[in-house]
């Protein structure tokens, strides 16, 4: 009897999880949840869910390091290649984030959530009363020491500490300059150093298809603790912002990263979809892009067909700085605030707000809810109170869900462009050919 494949698995785990974890919430009574054999229910939710992202995250980093080295030692000692790779990869990520941030800022202008009969939702929210016009007055910029940050972090002082805190740009750079050195050395010390690395990475590879075998059920903890704690139900104002949200989030992952996968890689956008839907699904489930990563990874690889050494080198770079979708959250969410409050912000301050959500999306610790850190930041800039992000946590976990599943989406497309213009033959690109050829 053939296997049903792990994607499916995942989504018949999510409808199981709506089901349970609406059951489990309808016999909550004052806040307390339902007990089976002594167990409360949301509590063992919570602590298989948590074994499961445990597991995930502890081959974040050996993996990450491992594939990076490997990586760089089979780009040769010429840097020609990676300086190419890198340049098109970092240009791909910044203009796909832009990109993705305007389509959430036209969405809000559009739809307007944080108004309703055309006044502000403030006092729906149970906004503290402030003074409009004071808090325009507040506009500042202060983007600049969020890009000094960002280096700070990329150069750590003490790489096992960065590596036991999870501070992923210090790791990926750290692994990069080690690879790249690698090459320099003579053919007697590269080698042994060559075969050491390539081992780590497939040990790691293996540890990688043995704890995704328990996804599904990772996956079901995850998503029943989530429904049996908030439900379904929420105020329309917030309703609304949500579903906006979802709208700009559809239509970057379904029509400006497609097109992008058409015009420049030329392979089937949706093949690709398709071949990365394990990794998707299970960035859905975790909200969390580090937690992913080692099944984007395998499915790029093994379903898409993108050799390791661009794989290895785009997937952890963009688990760490490419966040369409968190950057777009980020806008979206301090736009909505604004209205919210009744601010008029001018395009001078939506630039603003585009510009630091550009730069705060970057370096973002891939995890969930990690995006409400720089939202506070974009309020910051544009002078609106901190305490205002509580109301976003009635949807954020939903909402921190799919903009994890549009950044590995994203990542995979970087990479699909990326191994398209070096020459790289995918799977999804000879299933067009095939396609094509059987209609002729």
């Amino acid at each position: 009897m053939r296997k049903l494949a792990l994607h499916w698995q995942i989504i018949i785990a999510i409808v199981l999880a709506g089901i349970t974890g609406s059951i489990v919430k309808h016999y909550s009574q004052d806040g307390e949840s339902v007990a089976v054999l002594g167990l409360e229910l949301n509590a063992v939710f919570e602590y298989v869910g948590q074994l499961f992202l445990n597991a995930l995250k502890m081959i974040i980093v050996p993996l990450i390091a491992s594939s990076i080295i490997v990586g760089m030692c089979g780009m040769g000692s010429s840097g020609a290649k990676l300086a190419k790779i890198g340049t098109r990869t970092l240009l791909f990520y910044a203009v796909t984030t832009l990109f993705a941030i305007l389509v959430g800022l036209a969405m809000i202008n559009l739809v307007a959530p944080g108004q309703y009969e055309g006044r502000p939702v403030g006092d729906l929210l149970a906004f503290e009363s402030h003074d409009v016009s004071a808090l325009q007055e507040k506009i500042e910029n202060k983007g600049s020491t969020d890009v000094a940050e960002i280096f700070l972090r990329m150069v750590p002082p003490n790489i096992i500490k960065a590596s036991a805190e999870g501070q992923m740009l210090g790791i990926i750079f750290f692994s990069i300059l080690f690879g790249f050195f690698i090459t320099k050395l003579s053919d007697e010390l590269r080698h042994p150093f060559q075969r050491f690395w390539d081992a780590t990475f497939k040990v790691m590879m293996g540890m990688t298809e043995w704890i995704m075998k328990f996804a599904p059920i990772g996956v079901f903890a995850l998503v029943a603790g989530v429904i049996a704690k908030t439900g379904f139900d929420a105020a329309r104002p917030l309703a609304v912002f949500s579903l906006t949200v979802l709208g700009a989030l559809c239509i970057h992952a379904l029509v400006v990263l497609p097109l992008l996968l058409r015009s420049l890689a030329r392979v089937n956008p949706w093949a690709t979809l398709r071949a990365m839907s394990p990794a998707i699904l299970t960035a859905f489930s975790t909200a969390s892009s580090s937690a992913t990563l080692p099944v984007s990874m395998k499915s790029l690889e093994k379903n898409v067909g993108v050799s390791n050494s661009v794989s290895s080198f785009v997937l952890p770079l963009g688990a760490t700085v490419n966040m369409n979708g968190t950057a777009l959250y980020e806008c979206a969410a301090a736009m909505f605030i604004a209205q919210a409050y009744g601010l008029d912000l001018t395009l001078g301050v939506q630039f603003t707000i585009v510009v630091v959500a550009l730069l705060t999306s970057i370096g973002v610790a891939g995890v969930p809810s990690a995006s409400l850190v720089a939202i506070a930041i974009i309020l910051g800039v544009i002078g609106l109170p901190v305490e205002a992000i509580g109301v976003l946590m009635v949807f954020d976990r939903v909402l921190d869900m799919c903009r994890t599943s549009v950044n590995i989406w994203g990542d995979a497309v970087c990479a699909t462009i990326i191994a398209r213009l070096e020459g790289e033959k995918t799977q999804v690109d000879l299933d067009l050919k095939s396609a094509q050829s059987s209609l002729d």
